[in-house]
């Protein structure tokens, strides 16, 4: 009797154990058990270079979304970026969408500047106004080898 016991003892504790390490897995490693409310709204950039799935929206240095797609156009020839707004943010229609970077090597993220419109985007509507990220080594290519003309 005493053995039955223990071995129970033993079978739940290893029971919490696992679900204590799966519930650190899932939120230490960023994996998103529910989707958040909010809507979705499409950017389309020249170029994307450096921004990846999960990166953060900003607006006036606080989050209100992420990035939760990135995909070519091929009818625009141009990066098409999914932002996920988080409910409750509502954006002008001429609000401005710009890929930024956090620090001088810092990840990249989308910055949105509010408009003045009184018109909101809705759920599936593009931002019309966009900023793609600044691309550092063309500008140095451009300064060192620029044309003699």
């Amino acid at each position: 009797m005493r053995q039955t016991n223990k071995e129970f003892y033993v079978g739940v504790f290893i029971i919490i154990g696992i679900v204590c390490a799966g519930y650190l897995t899932i939120v230490l490693g960023g994996v998103p058990m529910f989707s958040p409310k909010g809507y979705t709204l499409y950017a389309y950039f020249s170029s994307v270079s450096g921004l990846k799935d999960g990166a953060s929206i900003e607006m006036a240095g606080v989050e209100i979304g992420n990035v939760s797609g990135i995909m070519l156009d091929k009818e625009r020839l141009e990066a098409k970026v999914n932002l996920r707004i988080n409910q409750g943010i509502q954006l002008s229609e001429d609000s401005i969408a710009s890929i930024k970077t956090a620090g001088i090597i810092g990840e990249k993220f989308v910055s949105i500047s509010p408009g003045g419109s009184d018109i909101m985007l809705e759920d599936k509507e593009a931002v019309s106004n966009t900023e793609s990220a600044l691309d550092v080594e063309s500008l140095v290519r451009k300064f060192i080898f620029k044309d003699n003309d």
